[in-house]
């Protein structure tokens, strides 16, 4: 899969300016990853859309994303408040979208985005700037995981890998290969991520920490940006898997489930299996890297 644009996944919470989340974060907004969308973007000129469809609290998220955009000198954010798919076949937001530089997901439910937004005519629009412009999808929390095609749409930490802790639905499929978690650290989810990249041993699972993102280009080169880390599971390589032939509730087990820490700088390339590590500029290109 080629395209010319771009996705950021971010785990969470990421740094709005407003000192709520000063245990994630970096010391200036200007630093952080909003910054990173708008460069990403094309600068403070860029047309920004945030769309808060995932939130019970939409209109205070929209206002949030439009005030801390503002103090990066990005004035031109549009707001798309979508709650059905009527909403989203907006005449006037598929001509905006048509506009834009980049679009914003905002957290909350991502089961929302899906049912009220995928398969839309402003998905379609989404899809078509994303594989044939510098076009921008970003994400936080529910509209990070959204972006692949396996979505996971729910499942607690109480039961760990234990079979169907994890629900799992169809997401708006920006990217194929990856399957996205958010709140990775604080909120305990290793345990379900292990379980959807089991499933779907294909697909590489990301752990996004709160105030942490991925700038992926091409489906593939990925850089991480913000504070925390980003937890990668690659289980294309596992030796044992059982989840087939256990009972639904039962305690699972894999073998050779490679897994990866990486920090603000690191690089990856999931194609060539090569990670690059900052500042100490290592390669790995081994076959143990990936």
């Amino acid at each position: 899969m080629s395209v010319k644009g771009t996705l950021i996944p971010i785990g969470g919470n990421e740094d709005k300016g407003n000192g709520e989340n000063e245990r994630y974060t970096l010391e200036y907004i200007q630093e952080g990853i909003l910054s990173r969308v708008v460069r990403e973007s094309g600068g403070n000129d860029s047309l920004i859309i945030v769309i808060p469809t995932a939130s019970s609290i939409p209109v205070e998220v929209s206002s949030n994303y439009r005030d801390a955009f503002n103090k990066l000198g990005c004035n031109n954010v549009h707001v798309m408040d979508i709650r059905s798919r009527e909403d989203a076949d907006s005449p006037v937001f598929l001509k905006l979208m048509k506009k834009a530089n980049c679009v914003m997901f905002s957290g909350g439910d991502q089961s929302k985005i899906v049912k009220y937004i995928g398969g839309t005519k402003l998905d379609q629009i989404i899809k078509d700037k994303y594989k044939n412009e510098d076009f921008i999808i970003a994400g936080t929390s529910a509209g990070a995981m959204c972006m692949s095609e396996e979505m996971i749409t729910g499942g607690g930490v109480q039961e760990a890998f234990t079979k169907g802790a994890v629900s799992m639905g169809n997401g708006m499929g920006f990217i194929p290969n990856f399957i996205i978690d958010s709140h990775f650290i604080r909120r305990g989810r290793f345990g379900r991520l292990a379980e959807a990249v089991a499933r779907f041993p294909m697909k590489v699972g990301i752990g996004l920490a709160e105030d942490t993102g991925l700038v992926i280009k091409n489906c593939n080169e990925c850089e991480v940006i913000g504070s925390g880390m980003v937890i990668l599971f690659d289980p294309r390589r596992l030796i044992h898997n059982n989840r087939d032939s256990v009972e639904e509730g039962a305690p699972m087990s894999i073998t050779n489930l490679k897994t990866h820490i990486l920090a603000n700088g690191d690089k990856l390339d999931i194609k060539e299996k090569r990670v690059h590590i900052s500042p100490i500029h290592l390669e790995m290109t081994d076959a143990e890297t990936l």
